[in-house]
C-alpha cells in the first residue's frame, strides 16, 4: 500500500475504473466507437440557409479552471426600452454524433460524462468533447441559439431557438471572472482582448442576480453542498479544497435554467413529447417540516417552497458554518431529480427546488444524453420534421438516464471518499476539528474542517447531536473502501 501511494493519480484512476464497472457504467470506449471516431475529418460544416452567421459576435464561455467540454457560450446587448437581450449558443453535438451510432450507443449507455480528480469519464471521446463538438475559443463551431429578451427587472419578454454558427472570442473561468465582479481583482486577460467584453459580463451578471431574486422569491431553493474537490501536484494528491460558490457560477446557472425553461416551452408550443427534467413536491415534507421544527421554525403542512426558503435563508446567515450539512439534509428528504416523458398539453410536474414549472436538460449535450435527445427533439422540431424518438423510446430512455446518473453520483461520491482517505494516510494519529454531520443505527459522523472531509466515529460514541462542535483524532484510512475513522478526543 505504502508502494503505491507515490503514484497517487494512477492509483486513484484504477479505483475509479473499478468503481464505473461495478455501476454499470462502461470506462472504456468500444473499438467500433473508436473506428467512427477515426473516420471523422473535423467539426461539423454549416449547411442549409437556416444556419445563421454570427461568428463574428462577441461569444464567451465561462467554466471551470480546467474544463475543456465547452457546452454553451453568451453574448448580450442593452435593449433600446432598457433591459436586456441574451444569446446563449449550446453545442450542435447531433451534427457529428448522429443517433443509433456507435458513439451515441456508448453516450446513451452511460448517459453522463463521470468527474473524479484522477480521471474523466468523458460520455464522448475526448476528441469529440474537448475538441470538435466543444465550443472552444477561436474555433467556428454549429450550435443552437436560444435569444432571449428580459425587462430591466428579470422578466421574461420574448424568446426564440434557431440553428447558427459561432465563435468564442473568450474562455473564461468562473473564479477569475467571479474575483474581478465581486472585488478589485483584474479582468481576466481574454476578456481584456476582445472589445466591450466588461460590459458585457457586468450585464449579464446584474441580469443573472435579478433572475435569481425572482427565482427565490417564488420559492426556489438556495443550498450550499458539500462538493470537496482534490489537488494535485503532478501525480500525487496535495490537497482537497471546497468548491466556492460565486457570482461567475450563478451568472452561467441563471442563464442555463432560464434557456433550459425556454427550450421546454418550445418544444410544448411545438405539440411534441419532451424528456423533462422534474423534482417532484416532496413526498417526506412531513419530516422536512419536523427536522425545521427542531430549529423553532414552524413550516405549512403542505409542500411550500417560499416558506422552505425563507428558512433555509435564515439558517444560512444565522450559521453559515453548519449550513451545508443543514442543505445536505434537506436535499435527501426532498429526493432526486428525475427524467420523464411529458406531452404537449400535460400539465406539467416542474422542478421544486427550482421553483419553475417548465424545465429540461439542454444545454450540456457534450456531458449528458438526456441533452443530446432534447437537441435532437428539437432540431426536428425547428424543421417541421417528426420527432426521432417515439414515446416508449423516450419513456425507456428516462428511467435509464435516471439510473445511470444516480450510478455515476455514487461513482463521484466514492472516489472523493478514496481520495479523502488517501490525503489523509500520511496522518493517522493527528487531532482535527470538526462538527457532527450525521447520527443514524450506522453510525456517527464528522466532517473535519482542514481539509474538508467527512468520516466515521469509531469507538465508545456518546449521545451527540448533529451540529456539535467535537475534536477528534485520525486512527484509520482505507484507500479502496474509501474508509476514513475518527476517535473522540477527551
Amino acid at each position: 500500500m505504502d508502494q503505491a501511494l507515490s503514484h497517487h493519480r494512477s492509483q486513484l484512476a484504477t479505483l475509479a475504473a473499478w468503481a464505473m464497472f461495478s455501476r454499470g457504467l462502461e470506462p472504456e470506449f468500444p473499438v467500433k466507437a473508436q473506428e467512427q471516431l477515426a473516420d471523422l475529418k473535423g467539426p461539423a460544416l454549416a449547411s442549409g440557409g437556416s444556419i445563421r452567421d454570427l461568428r463574428s459576435r462577441n461569444w464567451f464561455s465561462i467554466d471551470n479552471d480546467d474544463s475543456r467540454d465547452l457546452d454553451q457560450l453568451s453574448l448580450s446587448e442593452p435593449l433600446p426600452q432598457g433591459g436586456l437581450r441574451i444569446w446563449v449558443a449550446v453545442a450542435d453535438v447531433d451534427a457529428l454524433v448522429k443517433k443509433g451510432s456507435p458513439i451515441d450507443q456508448h453516450a446513451q449507455l452511460n448517459t453522463t460524462s463521470v468527474y473524479t480528480s484522477a480521471r474523466i469519464f468523458s460520455m464522448l471521446p475526448e476528441r469529440l468533447s474537448t475538441d470538435l463538438t466543444s465550443l472552444n475559443q477561436d474555433e467556428d463551431r454549429l450550435a443552437i441559439v436560444t435569444e432571449m429578451a428580459f425587462s430591466e427587472d428579470g422578466v421574461l419578454v420574448e424568446s426564440a431557438i434557431y440553428r447558427a454558427q459561432v465563435n468564442n472570442k473568450a474562455q473564461l473561468a468562473y473564479d477569475a471572472v467571479s474575483a474581478w465582479i465581486e472585488s478589485d481583482a483584474a479582468l481576466p486577460e481574454a476578456a481584456q482582448r476582445v472589445k466591450g467584453l466588461a460590459t458585457q459580463l457586468r450585464a449579464q451578471d446584474s441580469m443573472a442576480q435579478k433572475l435569481r431574486v425572482l427565482r427565490r422569491a417564488e420559492g426556489s431553493l438556495e443550498f450550499e453542498t458539500f462538493q470537496p474537490h482534490a489537488r494535485f501536484d503532478g501525480e500525487r494528491i496535495t490537497d482537497i479544497r471546497q468548491q466556492p460558490q460565486n457570482r461567475g457560477r450563478q451568472l452561467i446557472e441563471e442563464l442555463m435554467i432560464a434557456t433550459n425553461g425556454c427550450t421546454a416551452r418550445y418544444l410544448a408550443d411545438h405539440g411534441g413529447v419532451a424528456l423533462r427534467r422534474v423534482v417532484r413536491s416532496p413526498e417526506r415534507w412531513q419530516r422536512i417540516v419536523d427536522m425545521v421544527r427542531s430549529y423553532g421554525t414552524e413550516l405549512p403542512e403542505q409542500p411550500d417552497g417560499k416558506a422552505l426558503e425563507a428558512f433555509l435563508a435564515r439558517q444560512h446567515k444565522a450559521d453559515p458554518l453548519r449550513f451545508p450539512d443543514l442543505s445536505l439534509v434537506i436535499v435527501k428528504l426532498m429526493g432526486s431529480g428525475e427524467y420523464v416523458v411529458e406531452r404537449s398539453g400535460e400539465a406539467p410536474i416542474g422542478h421544486f427546488g427550482l421553483a419553475v414549472r417548465d424545465y429540461m436538460h439542454s444545454t450540456a449535450p457534450n456531458r449528458r444524453f438526456p441533452d443530446l435527445i432534447t437537441q435532437r427533439l428539437l432540431k426536428a422540431a425547428l424543421e417541421s420534421q417528426r420527432p426521432p424518438y417515439s414515446h416508449v423510446e423516450l419513456a425507456e430512455l428516462a428511467m435509464h438516464c435516471t439510473h445511470q446518473e444516480d450510478a455515476a453520483r455514487k461513482v463521484e461520491r466514492q472516489m472523493r471518499k478514496s481520495e479523502a482517505a488517501l490525503l489523509l494516510h500520511s496522518k493517522v494519529g493527528q487531532r482535527f476539528d470538526g462538527l457532527v454531520t450525521g447520527v443514524t443505527n450506522h453510525g456517527t459522523w464528522v466532517r473535519i474542517f482542514e481539509p474538508p472531509v467527512e468520516g466515521r466515529l469509531l469507538g465508545d460514541v456518546p449521545d451527540l447531536k448533529v451540529g456539535k462542535s467535537v475534536s477528534v483524532r485520525l486512527i484509520s484510512t482505507s484507500v479502496e473502501r474509501g474508509f476514513v475513522d475518527f476517535a473522540l478526543e477527551h
